[in-house]
């Protein structure tokens, strides 16, 4: 998976389609990840204390990998992330629009 944890990425389709925001957590094992307030549901909480109100708890939901693009932080727009192998051997994501190394 092409996006970690603390990568800027913008929406590219849905609901919440030209948005921007981090990423908070990353889940490999089903291709998706949780982006700071976006692709919100809304949670219905029930009171916990008698006299107490349940409440309506906005939360940020799990949204595929193929709906996002990475934003580069040296160009500021949305691009697709190449590979370079090193000398070492350790493999590091550059932006193919620029041509700029990630973090």
């Amino acid at each position: 998976m092409k996006i970690k944890k603390n990568d800027n990425v913008q929406i590219i389709q849905g609901k919440d389609a030209g948005k921007k925001g981090k990423v908070l957590r990353s889940l490999p094992q089903v291709n998706k990840v949780v982006v700071e307030g976006l692709n919100l549901a809304v949670k219905h909480i029930r009171p916990r204390r008698e006299g107490e109100k349940g409440q309506k708890v906005k939360i940020a939901m799990p949204i595929q990998v193929s709906n996002l693009m990475l934003i580069c932080p040296r160009c500021k727009k949305p691009v697709r992330v190449g590979y370079k192998i090193l000398a070492d051997g350790t493999k590091q994501r550059f932006c193919r629009k620029c041509k700029d190394v990630f973090n």
